[in-house]
């Protein structure tokens, strides 16, 4: 069990090297100053070809306490099922941002996700590791 804990984490780590890798390239390539939407859409076609399966707008019902909530948020990007890619392009993050991703780790019972923003002047000021203490079975 510790042995299969421990390849899916390997497996999450080369899964968000290849992420924080491929916004990097992005970010040195064109700069910031495009739509959130066309950093989606470069990273998810840059993920696919390192072979990654990713989807764009992933809509999330919850519930909770009995109350069912049909698309209660949307995750800009998911990576092979199991990492969050959130995007922004502003001017600079909010402590909001982590928290918003954080909250749909949660809400998904998933370990790790990046907070992404090309809006700011260096990649490395924009890109924010999120943990939840989820580690599934």
């Amino acid at each position: 069990h510790e042995d299969t804990k421990m390849s899916r984490l390997n497996d999450l780590e080369a899964i968000a090297r290849n992420v924080i890798d491929c916004g990097y390239r992005i970010h040195c390539d064109l700069g910031p100053g495009l739509l959130e939407s066309a950093y989606e859409a470069l990273m998810a076609e840059a993920l696919r070809q390192r072979g990654h399966e990713v989807t764009r707008q992933v809509p999330i019902t919850m519930n909770y306490n009995g109350v069912v909530v049909d698309n209660a948020f949307k995750i800009d990007l998911l990576v092979d099922r199991q990492l969050i890619i959130e995007l922004k392009s502003i001017e600079r993050l909010a402590a909001v941002h982590g928290k918003q991703v954080l909250t749909y780790l949660r809400l998904m019972q998933l370990p790790l996700g990046i907070l992404m923003n090309f809006g700011q002047a260096t990649f490395k000021d924009g890109v924010r590791r999120i943990a939840n203490d989820y580690y599934g079975p």
